[in-house]
């Protein structure tokens, strides 16, 4: 293998020949290529799935309450469904160790203040359970805890667009806003994967906010998290389950959609998951496809390659050149101008990537890039391949006599 004569006698037989190296490795250049585009692109697909899935916990189940629809058990339509702290404590007991987490939510717009900056705000009134439901990621300070719930303390956690709006590029950290016309301190800011928007919101207290805004024990909606052992069949079940039990409770229409709705994420992840299991099937349809045709490409050019240069093996075996020193050369000038035309064929197709990926984003391709690895190891079956394309030619023109090789045209 590092025998620097077999080596120097490869490079010199690839210098005569440079139109057939060239060939050869264009063949393994373009297929690599293209096949690390090809992945390249559908991972970015599959980027732009799992964002738009990042904004909230996929283990995530809302309960909102609306307008019945339908007169039930002697009561009219159009009835305003309320959710009370009960409901609460009820959903509870009723699923204990099926939910993990559970928060009461109320949402306003109300405008803050800081010094001479203002701006309107989503303001949410939730428990410290509801971090996990957003995916919210503290950058400074902390969340809502149990103790501000119990004190109804007048505290906030603003988002990181909500701090560069008010407070500029200084910390927001323990400062005190206006907020709907009362003073509020800041107790944390935080990160969100959905995005500026989504970094335009403030949380406070659930409690604080029922005595300040109203003092009644109306709940809007409620957001719990599901235990993650359950397959994503199960979730939807218990999702229906949910949704089934709040309307008995509440005296609604079995078939009425709009009193009492449910959104939960496990319906919207099934629909990802098969979207993005059609979508690698297809990437991988295509990938083997393009592997196959490279395939064909090599194979034929080895073949090829053999063929033209049994006049040259004859005179090698002629001269005392053993049929498996022959077939050796051979194999290991196919192996080398694989590996060398498949990183070629990488390295352009990481370089393609990485120049036009932010502008892919328009079409809905985020981050497009592959994983060295998948295309390693498409470069191996490749490498593979032109091997036995190139031995069994070889071994046969390894058994030709010299006489007869010397003959050929």
């Amino acid at each position: 293998m590092f025998d620097i004569d077999r080596w120097r006698e490869i490079f010199q037989s690839m210098g005569k020949n440079k139109l057939r190296t060239v060939l050869s490795g264009f063949t393994i250049t373009f297929a690599i290529l293209l096949f690390t585009l090809l992945f390249g692109v559908g991972n970015g697909l599959l980027n732009t799935f799992k964002k738009e899935f990042a904004k909230d916990s996929m283990l995530s189940i809302y309960i909102r309450s609306g307008f019945t629809t339908k007169p039930y058990k002697g009561l009219q339509s159009g009835r305003r469904i309320e959710f009370k702290n009960e409901d609460l404590a009820y959903l509870t007991k009723e699923f204990d160790g099926k939910i993990l987490g559970i928060s009461p939510r109320i949402i306003r717009q109300l405008q803050a203040k800081y010094k001479g900056e203002q701006n309107s705000y989503q303001v949410r009134a939730v428990y410290p359970s509801y971090q996990v439901l957003e995916s919210a990621e503290m950058m400074k300070g902390r969340f809502i805890n149990q103790l501000d719930l119990e004190r109804s303390s007048k505290i906030i956690v603003i988002g990181r667009m909500v701090e560069k709006d008010l407070f500029g590029t200084k910390s927001g950290l323990a400062k005190e806003i206006i907020l709907g016309g009362m003073s509020y301190k800041v107790v944390g800011v935080f990160s969100d994967p959905g995005g500026d928007n989504d970094e335009r919101i403030i949380y406070t207290p659930f409690t604080s906010f029922q005595k300040l805004y109203g003092n009644s024990d109306v709940v809007e909606t409620f957001g719990l998290t599901y235990n993650p052992k359950m397959s994503v069949d199960e979730a939807i079940t218990f999702g229906n389950m949910i949704g089934k039990k709040m309307k008995e409770r509440h005296n609604v229409a079995p078939n009425d959609q709009r009193a009492i709705r449910i959104r939960n994420y496990a319906e919207g992840n099934r629909n990802v998951s098969g979207m993005m299991f059609g979508l690698n099937v297809i990437i991988m349809f295509i990938g083997i496809g393009t592997l196959i045709a490279g395939i064909i490409g090599i194979s034929n050019i080895m073949v090829y390659i053999v063929k033209e240069r049994t006049k040259e093996l004859g005179i090698r075996k002629a001269l005392g050149a053993k049929p498996s020193s022959i077939i050796g050369m051979i194999m290991m000038e196919s192996i080398f101008i694989t590996a060398l035309a498949g990183y070629i064929g990488l390295l352009m197709g990481t370089t393609i990537l990485s120049l036009i990926g932010d502008s892919l984003e328009k079409y809905f391709i985020v981050n497009p890039s592959v994983d060295s690895s998948v295309v390693i190891g498409a470069t191996i079956v490749l490498i593979i391949a032109g091997t036995i394309a190139g031995y069994l030619p070889a071994k046969r023109a390894a058994r030709i006599k010299p006489i007869v090789a010397l003959r050929d045209d």
